[in-house]
């Protein structure tokens, strides 16, 4: 979606909200009442967003091991096992994201689970399905990035 396919209220929706999504019973409810418009409309935008790529997701970001636990994984995956072996991976509810490299660890992913033992259970489950073994990166020591993104309008 270029920016000339975006309305104003687009580019609202886009600008205030990248950061401080409103943390309450009824966020859409509340991103409407900042932008002047319905709960259904912010919904019906953000589902536009999503289906054409200019969003990937909505939700919001919590530090790490703040209500659980994650770790980065990788795997060193045969090439003609990839797509195979990465379809199994996103089929796991654990899984936030995965994503290819070019690298001899070839695929990339990221697990999260209530506890150690969960994600631990999860990458052993990858292992056992796959026959391959499963690299777990855990975090070390945490560094704050904003995720936010200027628009090119901007």
């Amino acid at each position: 979606m270029t920016p000339a396919l975006l309305d104003d209220l687009d580019r609202r929706l886009i600008e205030s909200f990248q950061r401080d999504l409103p943390l309450c019973p009824e966020p859409y409810a509340a991103m409407a009442e900042a932008l002047d418009t319905t709960a259904a409309d912010v919904l019906e935008r953000l589902a536009r967003f999503e289906a054409l790529g200019v969003v990937s997701r909505v939700g919001a970001v919590v530090a790490p091991h703040r209500t659980g636990w994650s770790t980065l994984a990788a795997m060193a995956v045969p090439e003609g096992r990839l797509d195979t072996v990465a379809a199994l991976v996103n089929a796991c509810p654990e899984v936030n994201h995965n994503y290819a490299r070019q690298h001899r660890l070839n695929l990339w992913f990221v697990v999260t689970a209530a506890s150690r033992a969960g994600v631990r259970a999860v990458l052993d489950g990858i292992e056992d399905a796959t026959g391959i073994e499963v690299l777990d990166l855990p975090l070390e020591r945490a560094y704050g990035i904003d995720l936010g993104f200027k628009p090119s309008w901007s």
